[in-house]
């Protein structure tokens, strides 16, 4: 994506809050494109302890992004 790609060179935080990227979290520049690139795949614990929230608000979140994604892909009867 060129945004990732300008914050990257630029080594700025991307403050595009609209984007379905974008994270409060500095040290990756904002982006959850830049943190998979640096970082790879991370466990819940990984990703609470980034966010300054428990794990199991984290598999919360998760849970409840499944089941849109479940309830979006359904098949209408």
């Amino acid at each position: 994506m060129k945004c990732k790609e300008d914050i990257i060179s630029q080594q700025t935080p991307c403050t595009n809050t609209e984007c379905r990227k974008w994270m409060n979290y500095n040290k990756d520049l904002n982006c959850c494109l830049v943190s998979v690139e640096r970082h790879g795949n991370l466990t819940l614990v990984q990703v609470a302890e980034r966010l300054g929230v428990s794990h199991v608000r984290i598999k919360q979140i998760q849970d409840k992004a499944l089941e849109r994604i479940r309830i979006r892909t359904k098949d209408p009867l």
